[in-house]
Parts: C-alpha cells; sequence; structure tokens
C-alpha cells in the first residue's frame, strides 16, 4: 500500500480542446476532489494535446516521480485519440485485442453506427497484455488499471465526464481505495461569508491558518468568502470532532457574516428563512435588469416566497408601472435613495408582499459623473410594520457593469438576511 507520504498521485488530462481553451477541464477538478475524499496525496495536474510524442514524454517523466497516474481524453474511437497507443509506446509494449469489448461495443450500438465506424471504434478493442479493463457503462471506450513498471500503476477514463464518473464510481474508486490509500480520509467543512473580505477574515484568523490538523483555507469568489476547513481522520464522526472546535470559534468570531456551510446559497438560505416565516417578497429593478429575480427563482423552491418582479429600465416604466413622480425624478435622478425607496414601498403594496427589495444604479461603463460615479447604487428594502431601510453603496470604479450588478445583488440579498436575523421569529 502507497502511503500519503509517497510520491503521491498525478492527474494527466489528454486533448487539444483543453490547450486552446474550447472546453473547460472540469474532469480534473473532480476527480481532486475524490482523491482528497481517498486521503491521497495530488502533488501535480498537466494537460497535453493529442500529440503521441508528446503524451509519451510526459507519461515517461510522471512514471519517474509518482506513484499513481489518472489520465482523461484520448480513448475514442477518432484518430487524435491516442491515449492508449501513447501510454504502450512509453513503455515499449505492444497491444493486443480483446474480442469480448467488440462483442460488447456491438451491442451498445445500431447496425447503422456500427457500419459508419466499424474501422475505428475497433481500435477502442486493444490493450497492453496484462492491463485490466475498466468497464464504461455509459460509452463504447473502455479505460484500463496498468502497472507498466513496479512501483507505477496508470487508470486511463475517457474525457466524457458523465462516462468517466460512473467508469470511477463502478470500477477505479474500489480499486484505489484498496491499493494505494491508507485507512485515513480527508473530510471538509466549509463556511461561507457574505459582506465581510477575504483580508479581513484572514487577519482574524491567522492563528488557525497554521494548524496541521484540521488545515483552515480561505477561498473568496465574487461577493464571498469561503473558509474550508478540512480534517484528515479514519472516518467521519472522527473528522467532525477534529473541525468541531475551529468550526466553532469561527462561528462565535464571525457569526454576522457567516451565511451558511458546504452547498448554502445566498439566495437559498434566504427562501428558507422568507419560507419558515411564511411570508413573501417581490423585487423592483432597475441597474441589475432581472439579476435579482434570476437569483432567486434559480433556486428550486422559491415559489414559495418569490411573487414576481417588476423591471422598471426606463423612466417611464418607473412612472407607469411604479407610480414614481415625475417630480421625484427630476428632482433626485432615477439613482437617488428618494426613488429607490419609493420604487421599494410601491412594489411591495402593487405586489402584494410583505417585503421588497428595490435596487438602482449607474453599472457602466459609461453614465457616471462626479456627483453619481459608476458604480453608485441604491438598495431599499421595504418590510411588514412599515420597515424601510435604505443603503447607499459605491463599488470600485474598476469593476467592470457585470461584478457591479453581481454585487449589487449579493448586498440585496445579505441586508434583507441581516434584517431577518436581527429580527428572528
Amino acid at each position: 500500500m502507497m502511503s500519503t507520504n509517497s510520491n503521491g498521485v498525478e492527474i494527466l488530462s489528454i486533448g487539444t480542446e483543453l490547450l486552446l481553451g474550447n472546453i473547460v477541464n472540469t474532469n480534473a477538478q473532480w476527480i481532486s476532489e475524490q482523491l482528497s475524499q481517498l486521503g491521497l496525496n495530488h502533488f501535480r495536474q498537466s494537460t497535453v494535446g493529442d500529440n503521441c510524442d508528446r503524451i509519451i514524454k510526459v507519461i515517461q517523466e510522471i512514471s519517474k516521480r509518482s506513484n499513481l497516474l489518472i489520465t482523461t481524453g484520448g480513448l475514442g474511437p477518432t484518430p487524435d485519440d491516442l491515449t492508449t497507443e501513447a501510454i504502450a509506446k512509453s513503455f515499449n509494449v505492444s497491444l493486443y485485442e480483446r474480442p469480448y469489448l467488440w462483442d460488447e461495443i456491438k451491442q451498445k450500438l445500431t447496425n447503422s453506427k456500427l457500419q459508419e465506424n466499424s474501422f475505428s471504434l475497433h481500435k477502442q478493442c486493444f490493450f497492453p497484455k496484462n492491463a485490466q479493463i475498466i468497464n464504461n457503462p455509459r460509452g463504447t471506450a473502455p479505460g484500463m488499471i496498468w502497472e507498466p513498471i513496479k512501483g507505477f500503476t496508470i487508470l486511463t477514463f475517457p474525457g466524457v465526464p458523465n462516462e468517466m464518473k460512473a467508469m470511477w464510481e463502478e470500477t477505479a474508486f474500489a480499486f484505489i481505495k484498496n491499493k494505494f490509500s491508507d485507512s485515513y480520509s480527508f473530510f471538509s467543512n466549509t463556511l461561507k461569508f457574505s459582506g465581510i473580505g477575504e483580508s479581513s477574515v484572514a487577519e482574524k484568523i491567522n492563528d488557525l491558518l497554521n494548524l496541521q490538523n484540521p488545515t483552515v483555507a480561505p477561498y473568496a469568489n465574487l461577493g464571498e468568502v469561503k473558509l474550508r476547513i478540512t480534517a484528515r481522520a479514519k472516518n467521519e464522526v472522527e473528522a467532525k470532532n477534529i473541525i468541531k472546535p475551529v468550526k466553532e470559534k469561527l462561528k462565535n468570531e464571525f457569526s454576522k457574516f457567516i451565511f451558511g456551510e458546504n452547498d448554502d446559497t445566498l439566495p437559498g438560505v434566504l427562501i428558507k428563512e422568507l419560507a419558515k416565516r411564511k411570508e413573501t417578497i417581490v423585487f423592483a429593478e432597475s441597474c441589475t435588469g432581472g439579476l435579482l429575480s434570476s437569483s432567486i427563482t434559480s433556486i428550486s423552491g422559491s415559489s414559495q416566497v418569490f411573487q414576481g418582479s417588476i423591471v422598471s429600465y426606463s423612466n417611464d416604466l418607473k412612472k407607469l408601472l411604479l407610480n414614481i413622480s415625475e417630480d421625484n425624478l427630476k428632482k433626485y435622478g432615477a439613482v437617488s435613495e428618494e426613488v429607490c425607496e419609493a420604487m421599494a414601498i410601491n412594489v411591495k403594496e402593487k405586489l402584494r408582499a410583505d417585503w421588497a427589495i428595490a435596487i438602482s444604479g449607474i453599472a457602466g461603463p459609461n453614465g457616471g459623473s462626479q456627483d453619481k460615479p459608476v458604480g453608485l447604487v441604491y438598495i431599499s428594502i421595504a418590510g411588514p410594520n412599515n420597515h424601510i431601510t435604505n443603503i447607499k453603496k459605491i463599488f470600485n470604479s474598476t469593476r467592470n457593469r457585470s461584478e457591479i450588478q453581481i454585487l449589487s445583488v449579493n448586498v440585496c440579498l445579505n441586508s434583507l438576511r441581516l434584517i431577518l436575523l436581527s429580527n428572528s421569529k
């Protein structure tokens, strides 16, 4: 068995389309997560195009420094599918037909497909003599498990994600666990933050960043910070006990900023809280053009709380649909606290909801002025018992239009989350 102090595992992604950026390499990400669950050291990922000589060279290099190589891509029937051939040539061995594989391929395809691609499909039946075949329940290209030299094993998978995942779950996971993994695995718990920057979080948890087990690592997305707490343990119960004190410390330190864990999203958390209260929500959007509504409706179950929205981009529609007065538009402008507040109050009344969020701003890159620069956004939240919260944000002018819109939506959702948190039922 390979210990976690050995030379580890590498992932090799094969395909010119990956190098050209035509396809995002989601396979490597998925495999990385699987390896972490198995507690295996994963030190390096490589990508190489559909060129036999270059594939051979990189495989030979990897064989000198790693115990396990996992490849994806290049197992299909087309001329640029070269993986199995290149691996065999890397170790100067021949390929031999497995006749039963051809019978399986014929069972999976219609006669017309077989007639069109008989020769090219047939090459998927050839493997090194002592290779173990990985069945492909979702496609025609099998993979293999092969130890060409002592202490170095190769597992091959096609590049099609659903085929690769099915093969991993059916065959590869158990093989890797039994042969390469010790009794320890990695378990992670991710805390999600909103309303605070990554640097501010990192400054306050400097001591935690130096922990060995569990480890704490910050990650930042647009408008969101994540802290991943990872424990190395023999089972999930043990891992949870290792993670628990760190998690509790973070929740005490950042109680206002942590909105959820793992797969939680801001819209999802908000929907859950409003549903628990049996309250409804509507929106009046200007600068976000429906993005706020889209963020809510992307979550299953949003119909329990979301009534609808009015996207009033022009002043004419603000007057027509939201009853915003001409005087206010002229005096304060569409991007103003006064107009935004009126939008929230009026849409709440018109669409008959418990809560309403209105947003108006200048997303750029044009339309800004000295008084009202690009990045200026007003948000108003109207709730039960004449509750009104007005928020003014000025996002950095280096932000592009899309980023300003996304960040604005984030502030809308997080602001209402905090209001509901302070008025818990």
